[in-house]
């Protein structure tokens, strides 16, 4: 079977493309730069299921995507986001899952000459096992070394790359002769669509207690500033009415104004004394439960103290002292 030509290929891709956003309400877009094929094949068989990886070129997708407006005008907005080497990720599935299944699929590789390091390389104190004529290799890098038992040993950890800058061919050969790939490749989650909406795959982080957290927040503001303004919400009612009550209890104390629930209040503001007796009767119901553990340890000391008395007693009944 020969291979289709270029329009029946952007044709039957235009087909699949609006297929599968008719078919998925979630997305994510993925960039793919230094995932080979064979991790590819990997991340499908992982998602198999799960979800659909479709690839394809930027200008073709755009394209389609501008065709489908009228029927999802949502699709819009995932337009700014198409630039680059970038792919799709389908699913209906939870969304935290099938992102940390795409994080998952990582492989380890070389730093190599140019690229840019998106980690900090940190090479740790070791024999490197080269011999003694590669130490002018590492005094071009400021790295300390020894020779011991005729290899080399670097004497502490050295920040060899730092993120975000470009790998130096020195520091891709220092690396490759001592075998540490400290990269590691796999599609990275750039924007999340749901059901034409696009967020940072950070979002997916927030909990329900991060929710709640900020909503209570939130409520505790929204009070606060009411009752400053003096302007009443459901957020400050509950705080106001509190607040209205211990003016109202205020003035039946100070005054001879009284009602069922100023009665305690007016009679402890009376007799200070009683207020005082109901303190400490409560202070001991508390801590009635602690003093009772206690009870059992006071009477086994006892036990060995009054052991010795008789002895004592019995010497001074016999009419002589110690010094007698």
């Amino acid at each position: 079977m020969g291979r289709e030509d270029r329009p029946t290929w952007k044709s039957n891709y235009f087909i699949k493309l609006l297929a599968l956003f008719d078919e998925y309400s979630k997305a994510f877009i993925v960039g793919a730069d230094n995932v080979g094929s064979k991790q590819m094949q990997q991340i499908r068989v992982a998602l198999r299921g799960k979800g659909v990886i479709l690839m394809g070129k930027n200008t073709t997708i755009r394209k389609c995507i501008r065709g489908q407006l009228e029927k999802n005008p949502g699709l819009e907005k995932l337009l700014p986001y198409v630039k680059g080497n970038i792919g799709f990720v389908f699913t209906n599935d939870d969304l935290p899952t099938i992102r940390d299944i795409i994080q998952s699929n990582k492989v380890e590789a070389p730093a190599k000459a140019g690229a840019i390091a998106p980690v900090d390389v940190i090479v740790p104190a070791q024999n490197t096992g080269l011999g003694p004529e590669k130490t002018s290799f590492f005094q071009a890098l400021s790295i300390a070394t020894k020779i011991a038992r005729g290899t080399i040993e670097i004497l502490s950890d050295v920040h060899l790359i730092k993120k975000n800058e470009k790998v130096g061919a020195s520091e891709a050969t220092l690396l490759q002769m001592l075998k540490i790939y400290p990269f590691s490749y796999g599609l990275k989650v750039q924007q999340v669509y749901d059901s034409g909406t696009v967020f940072l795959p950070s979002v997916l982080d927030i909990t329900n207690d991060d929710l709640i957290k900020k909503f209570l927040q939130g409520v505790t503001n929204v009070a606060s500033v009411s009752l400053q303004i003096g302007y009443p919400t459901v957020a400050s009612v509950p705080h106001s009415v509190v607040n209205g009550f211990k003016n109202v209890l205020a003035l039946a104390v100070a005054t001879n104004i009284t009602f069922k629930q100023a009665e305690q209040a007016k009679a402890y503001a009376a007799n200070p004394d009683a207020f005082k007796a109901a303190i400490q009767a409560a202070t001991p119901a508390a801590a009635a439960a602690p003093a009772k553990g206690k009870e059992a340890p006071k009477k086994e000391e006892k036990k060995p103290e009054k052991a010795p008395e008789p002895e004592h007693e019995s010497d001074e009944d016999m009419g002589f002292g110690l010094f007698d």
